[in-house]
């Protein structure tokens, strides 16, 4: 109801005298008891008007809170877990339901609004956990196990250089460089293949492993060449 609406109404109600004494039967008595039957009616009209209102505004906003809710869980169900576009898709016999809840007018299809948030939070309960682990790839997994290696393989060079005899450098290095990447390549291999074989076949990825085994005789050359220019 407005406020222009409440002014005319306080207007009318002031506009009518009140009776001290119950008027005599007659006419104006029943004149009288007539305009207090609509004046009552209109009361509860006005009411009735007010609280379909306020539950209107009230689903309008539950709707809004819903679709903020299901929007990340959509997203997260088809990023994370992997579900289909189209088992996401209400089927007719959900749309059927759905109407049927929300047929009773404002007041149902709130209620309906509020079960579907309080669907909304268990789901949240359900999935709040990180979404499921995605596999590593092959190459990434494995320098896991070739880098290792690799690493021992520079700190053996290394050490040979440091206590090697004055001369001996140039033998120890091609002994090194081609003893020593090939060992730590087979040694990645095989524990690649017992770690992760299982009963079937995996991808050892040996292109990413000779890489892998042969940096550090690469980083090995280099530092001889760098340590060779100050000398």
């Amino acid at each position: 109801m407005t406020e222009q609406q409440q002014e005319r109404g306080a207007a009318t109600e002031a506009s009518i005298p009140v009776q001290a004494t119950p008027p005599a039967p007659g006419p104006w008595a029943d004149y009288l008891a007539a305009a207090q039957r609509l004046d009552a009616v209109r009361r509860a009209a006005s009411a009735a008007a007010g609280e379909q209102q306020a539950t209107v505004a009230a689903a309008q906003h539950e709707l809004a809170g819903v679709r903020d809710r299901l929007a990340p869980q959509r997203a997260r169900l088809v990023r994370d877990f992997g579900v289909p576009e189209s088992e996401l898709i209400p089927q007719p016999a959900e749309i059927a339901s759905a109407r049927q809840a929300v047929a009773g007018g404002a007041a149902a299809a709130l209620a309906a609004l509020r079960q579907a948030r309080g669907t909304a939070d268990a789901a949240d309960a359900a999935i709040i956990g990180p979404g499921p682990a995605r596999p590593w790839r092959p190459w990434a997994r494995n320098l896991l196990v070739y880098g290792p290696f690799a690493a021992t393989v520079l700190v053996v060079q290394i050490v040979l250089y440091l206590v090697a005899p004055q001369g001996s450098v140039p033998k120890l290095a091609l002994l090194c460089g081609l003893s020593l990447p090939v060992f730590a390549f087979g040694l990645g291999w095989v524990t690649i293949g017992f770690v992760w074989g299982g009963d079937g076949k995996v991808d050892r990825t040996p292109i990413a492993g000779a890489i892998a085994c042969l940096t550090p005789v690469l980083l090995t050359c280099m530092g001889v060449g760098v340590l060779a220019l100050f000398h």
